[in-house]
């Protein structure tokens, strides 16, 4: 597709008020920040949900709905 996502797959709301990934920003000069990234395992195909469900939404239904998770962290500082 032209976003780049599959077939059928929608982007919900982050904390910026839009959809898709912002990428990590910390304040220029500031101490290295830390970004937690978590994969998870759905019993499901995916999640039913509409593109402006809330990250309250969606959060609920993907915990509903874990097999299993994975984190990572990762340090970024500009």
């Amino acid at each position: 597709s032209a976003s780049g996502l599959p077939a059928g797959a929608v982007q919900g709301r982050t904390d910026f008020g839009t959809a898709g990934y912002g990428g990590p920003c910390p304040p220029v000069g500031d101490k290295v920040h830390r970004y937690v990234f978590t994969v998870f395992a759905l019993k499901i195909e995916k999640l039913d949900l509409p593109a402006d469900a809330t990250a309250a939404m969606v959060g609920f239904n993907l915990n509903a709905n874990t097999i299993e998770k994975a984190q990572f962290t990762s340090l970024y500082k500009r």
